[in-house]
Parts: C-alpha cells; sequence; structure tokens
C-alpha cells in the first residue's frame, strides 16, 4: 500500500478514531475534578485529616504538567498506537490501583502513575487525530475532541458527589475499568502506527527545565488554592517556576533540537489561540471551581443540589456543538473569536448577578448562555490554532499547545481562587455571596483580555478551514 492510499484508509476511520480519543480525554479529565466532593470520605478511609488528601488532587495534575512536554517525542520514538494504547492501559491499572489503595501514601504513587498515563495520553491522542485529518475536516475533529474539556468539569463534581454518598469513593476510579479495558482495545484496532521515520535525539535539558517550571507553577497554583495558602512556600514554588520558564525559553530558542519547538509561535493563527486562549481557558476553568462554593457558602445549597445547577452549563455546551461548524462558516474564525469572546466575559460577569432569590430558571438560562460561549471559543481556539500548521510540525505544535493549555487550566482554578480570596478582602463585613460576585467580576476581566489578542488575526485567518469543513 503507497502512502496516499495508507492515509486515505487512515482518514476513512477518522470518526471512530476522534470518537475514541474523545472518550480517553473524558476519563482523564474527569478524574481531575471528580474526587473533589469524595474527599472528606476517602480522608475518613485513611484516618488522615481531609485537607492531607490535597496531596492526592494535586499529584495527578503536576504529573501530567511534568510528563506532557515530553509526549510528542515519545510519541515519534516508539509510534503513536503503541503509546497511546500503552498510556490507556497505564491509566486504567492505576485506577484499578487507586480504587484499592489503603492509606495516603500509596493512594498519592497511583496518582502519579495515572498522571504520567493522561500525560501520555491526552496529546499523543489528538497528535493521532490531526495528522490524519485533513484540513477540510478539522473543524468537525477538534470539536469531537472539545467536548471532554467542557462537560468533565461540570459532571465530575455532582457525579463523585453521588458516588461517594451512595456506594463508595472506590468505584470513581473502578468506574474507569470497563471504560479503559474498551478504548484500549479500539486504540489497538483503530489507531494508525504515525511516527516520525527518523526522530532527534531527546533533550534532557529541555524536559528538566520545562518539567521543573510546570511543577513549580502548578504547584503554587495547588497551594493557592488550599484552605490556609502559605505566602512563603507559594511565592518560592512561583518564582521558581517563572526561573525555571526563563531559563527553559533561553534554552529552548538555541538548542538545535529542542524538547518543545517554538517555531510555531511564528505562526500568528497558532500564537492567538496560545496567548489570548491561555487566558480564556483560566477564565473558564475558574467558572466551575467558583460556581458550586458560591451556591453552597453563599446560597446555603446542598451539595447535590449546587452540583446539579451545572448542569445549565453542561446543557449550553451540547447544544453549541450543533452549531459550531455553521457558525463559524458563516462568520469566520476572527469575527467569531472577538464577538464570542465579549459574550462570554459578559455571560461570567452575569453569575455575579445570580442570586438565591433570583427564579431558577433565569439562573439556569445565564448558566445556558455561558456554557454555549464557552464550547464556542474552545472549539475555535482549538481548530485555529493547527489550521495553518504543516504536517511535518505538527508533533511539535501539538505538544507545546498541550503542555500550555494543562498549565492554563491549572492556572485557571488558581485565578478562581484569587479572586475570591480578593473579594473576601474588598468586602469583609458583607455577606458571603458578595465576595464570590467580586470573584466573578475579576475572572470576567481576565477573560475579556484574552479577546484583546483576537483583533490582531487576518480577517481571513482559518477561511480555507472554516469553507473546507
Amino acid at each position: 500500500m503507497n502512502p496516499a492510499e495508507s492515509l486515505l484508509t487512515r482518514q476513512r476511520g477518522l470518526g471512530a478514531v476522534a470518537l475514541l480519543v474523545a472518550g480517553t480525554f473524558f476519563m482523564e479529565n474527569l478524574d481531575a475534578t471528580v474526587i473533589t466532593p469524595a474527599i472528606p470520605r476517602m480522608a475518613a478511609s485513611f484516618s488522615v485529616p481531609p485537607v492531607a488528601l490535597n496531596t492526592g488532587v494535586s499529584a495527578y495534575m503536576l504529573t501530567l504538567g511534568m510528563f506532557i512536554p515530553a509526549s510528542g517525542w515519545i510519541a515519534d520514538r516508539f509510534g503513536a498506537r503503541r503509546v497511546f494504547a500503552s498510556a490507556i492501559a497505564l491509566f486504567t491499572i492505576a485506577s484499578w490501583l487507586c480504587g484499592h489503595a489503603s492509606g495516603l501514601g500509596e493512594f498519592v504513587v497511583m496518582r502519579v502513575l495515572q498522571g504520567i498515563g493522561g500525560a501520555l495520553m491526552v496529546p499523543v491522542g489528538r497528535l493521532v487525530v490531526l495528522r490524519v485529518t485533513p484540513k477540510h475536516r478539522l473543524i468537525q475533529a477538534i470539536a469531537t475532541l472539545t467536548w471532554p474539556a467542557l462537560i468533565a468539569p461540570v459532571l465530575g463534581p455532582p457525579l463523585g458527589g453521588l458516588l461517594a454518598q451512595h456506594a463508595s469513593w472506590r468505584w470513581i476510579f473502578w468506574l474507569n475499568l470497563p471504560l479503559g479495558l474498551l478504548a484500549l482495545a479500539a486504540a489497538l484496532l483503530l489507531v494508525p502506527d504515525v511516527r516520525e521515520p527518523d526522530p532527534q535525539a531527546f533533550d534532557w535539558v529541555g524536559f528538566l527545565l520545562c518539567a521543573g517550571a510546570l511543577l513549580g507553577l502548578l504547584s503554587a497554583a495547588d497551594m493557592l488554592t488550599g484552605p490556609r495558602p502559605a505566602p512563603g512556600p507559594m511565592v518560592l514554588a512561583a518564582a521558581g517556576g517563572l526561573a525555571l520558564l526563563a531559563l527553559a525559553l533561553r534554552h529552548l530558542s538555541r538548542s538545535p533540537h529542542p524538547m518543545l519547538e517554538l517555531s510555531s509561535l511564528r505562526v500568528p493563527t497558532f500564537a492567538v489561540p496560545l496567548r489570548g486562549g491561555s487566558l480564556f481557558r483560566m477564565g473558564v476553568s475558574a467558572v466551575p471551581f467558583l460556581l458550586p462554593l458560591m451556591f453552597q457558602l453563599g446560597f446555603g445549597y446542598s451539595a447535590v443540589r449546587a452540583g446539579s445547577m451545572l448542569m445549565a452549563v453542561f446543557g449550553g455546551n451540547l447544544l453549541m456543538k450543533l452549531g459550531t461548524t455553521q457558525v463559524l462558516q458563516r462568520f469566520g474564525f476572527r469575527r467569531v473569536l472577538v464577538v464570542n469572546g465579549l459574550l462570554n466575559a459578559c455571560a461570567i460577569a452575569a453569575c455575579a448577578l445570580l442570586g438565591p432569590g433570583m427564579p431558577l430558571a433565569l439562573m439556569a438560562g445565564i448558566l445556558f448562555v455561558g456554557g454555549m460561549t464557552r464550547s464556542m471559543q474552545f472549539t475555535a481556539f482549538n481548530t485555529l490554532a493547527f489550521a495553518d500548521i504543516e504536517q511535518r510540525a505538527m508533533a511539535a505544535a501539538n505538544t507545546l499547545f498541550s503542555a500550555v493549555f494543562q498549565l492554563a487550566m491549572g492556572l485557571g482554578v488558581a485565578l478562581g481562587a484569587l479572586a475570591w480570596h480578593a473579594g473576601t478582602l474588598l468586602a469583609p463585613q458583607a455577606a458571603p455571596s458578595s465576595a464570590f460576585r467580586i470573584a466573578f467580576v475579576l475572572v470576567a476581566l481576565v477573560s475579556l483580555l484574552g479577546v484583546r489578542d483576537s483583533f490582531a488575526l487576518p480577517r481571513d485567518a482559518g477561511q480555507h478551514v472554516a469553507r473546507g469543513a
């Protein structure tokens, strides 16, 4: 079979591969959020205070950030199908072991293993889809890959609460077993073995600098979200992360074979989704963190009722998926990113208007519209980022995009915590809900800053992708 026939064969199975990769993304994203409401019961099972479980939560996120930079080289060296299938197997086995953990130390080790599997599963899966997707089908493929990042943070907390309350917290992890086994079988059957024929040498210096920078920044973000942030260690972690980031950027710009290739940043349609898109992702990942807290601490809702309110966001996500391609074809990427970005910032700011006396339908409507705007913006940014990237540069661009994506989502939760703390300082004597109102306004301003980069896009940015969809 010649290369053209081989590529055609892979493209025919693109829909099934994209759904498979999206399913593994969903598992990875869900495990990052589903554990939170089960922490009290897990702490009791391990005979430790609930605050100690923060280590298990952060270990997963930090491991993701550390190993994503190496994912592109590993896929090129060993083949995408082998790496993707191995990552699914490792993630599934680690999930089974997490559910059998008898102590906190054992649990943390298993979460690290889960994080390694997730760090390879997410970017390598996206790379497979990007390499076999023709440009005219890029919007549909990216839309399929986007929904886990939108749905999992919304479904995670209520699902975790229900399982912990009515079954056992261990089922949070055991649910991955049948899903993982099905995904593993499908990966071996469907995923093409795309790889670089002559991969470059591994950049150990770049890997250690990038991993250290992400570890420091995400550690600071994790400390900021804790119940009692310690200023000293938090500032030290942030300063160390920034220093290592500066060294990493210097090394990556000078190395002949860097861990993360920065040349893609010279492509405007890639640079804008990375810069402005990161601010957008920080804003939207702060919202699922703030909303349940506001509903419970500010409005007095139960955990189940607070979690169910997020289903309105989920509904908006799904509905927007039906019209994403048509909207981008009709208006183009630049106009959509500007107008929808403004609407997204307004929808976040509108959460400051929510109150216990507001009609339920109106509250759900505000959250529903917010879900629609975030879904549209996610797909537009993620599609445009790869619209003008050549196939030979796709692995490097995907690895860089994945690393920045993970960092932005992790810092988004920290943004929510920081905005909430700022609200309590600005309104110390007011009702608890007032601090959250201030927080949503601050988060909306950060999201608004992300729209600025979209104005710099050419009017015809990504036009060939939108018209061919």
